[in-house]
């Protein structure tokens, strides 16, 4: 595999940034409303009532409240299953398209609106010019069963954190390792802390290697660090990084803020 370049990292940024300030992008989202609890299935600022049921959600509206799933006004009792993004959802509410959600066996409608706050004060990404430097060779040492780790999330709640490996890459001479799930196609993703958190970059961040080679060996590209949504927005529910992924070192590369004007 050839080394990435600086140019292949520029192409990699301005993709990152469009896509996170898109209309429906991470910025979009202004609220997570849990139907747990909610007396008649009211949402404050949502038309219609959301309740739970089994293994979906039910949608009772009229013609007047002004929503349409699947493109069609939404008038009756409509049944709904879990969104696969904000691209995709079945319900839109005039310029505003409502997710459905499910976490951990509870319902959500997440709120995507292109006009949020988030998404008019934001003037791009703070991020470390590329240096050829943080580009390291790394190992992937898989786990002989999975785990998982009970985690605070943004949102305040513990849930499980599936973790599948170690990814092992040194520095300095160093070595440190991360603990990191498996993607479905094979990538790996880390949510750490390191030396800068909270002061020179944001308080945890990601990392999403490629698939490792049958001999688990594969780049790390530190310069490719990721903010987590809820970097960009306040609703969503990044998990913290789990014992043992706070770096005792100062990785100034990647990602490190938002930017608002």
């Amino acid at each position: 595999m050839s080394a990435p370049t600086l140019q292949e990292w520029q192409d990699w940024h301005s993709r990152r940034t469009a896509t996170v300030s898109q209309p429906y992008g991470p910025l979009a989202l202004a609220a997570t409303h849990w139907l747990a609890g909610r007396p008649g299935g009211r949402i404050e600022g949502l038309p219609g009532t959301w309740t739970e049921e089994g293994d979906a959600v039910v949608l009772r509206a009229g013609a007047d409240d002004g929503l349409t799933v699947d493109g069609e006004p939404a008038d009756g009792e409509i049944r709904l299953g879990e969104d696969t993004g904000p691209d995709a959802t079945r319900v839109v509410h005039g310029a505003r398209h409502l997710l459905v959600l499910r976490r951990a066996g509870q319902w959500a409608v997440r709120d995507y609106d292109p006009a949020a706050p988030s998404r008019r004060t934001f003037a791009g990404i703070e991020v470390s010019p590329f240096d050829e430097r943080w580009v390291r060779p790394g190992l992937f040492r898989p786990y002989a069963r999975g785990r998982t780790v009970q985690v605070p999330h943004a949102d305040g709640q513990q849930r499980g954190l599936g973790l599948a490996g170690e990814l092992a890459f040194t520095l300095d001479g160093d070595e440190h390792t991360l603990q990191v799930a498996v993607e479905g196609d094979g990538s790996l993703w880390a949510v750490f802390a390191d030396a800068t958190s909270g002061s020179g970059s944001y308080r945890f961040r990601f990392l999403r290697p490629p698939a490792p080679a049958e001999d688990g060996t594969v780049t790390v590209d530190l310069n490719r660090i990721l903010l987590p949504p809820c970097a960009f927005a306040d609703h969503f529910l990044c998990p913290f990084p789990p014992p043992g992924n706070t770096l005792p070192v100062a990785l100034p590369a990647g990602e490190r803020n938002r930017i608002v004007h």
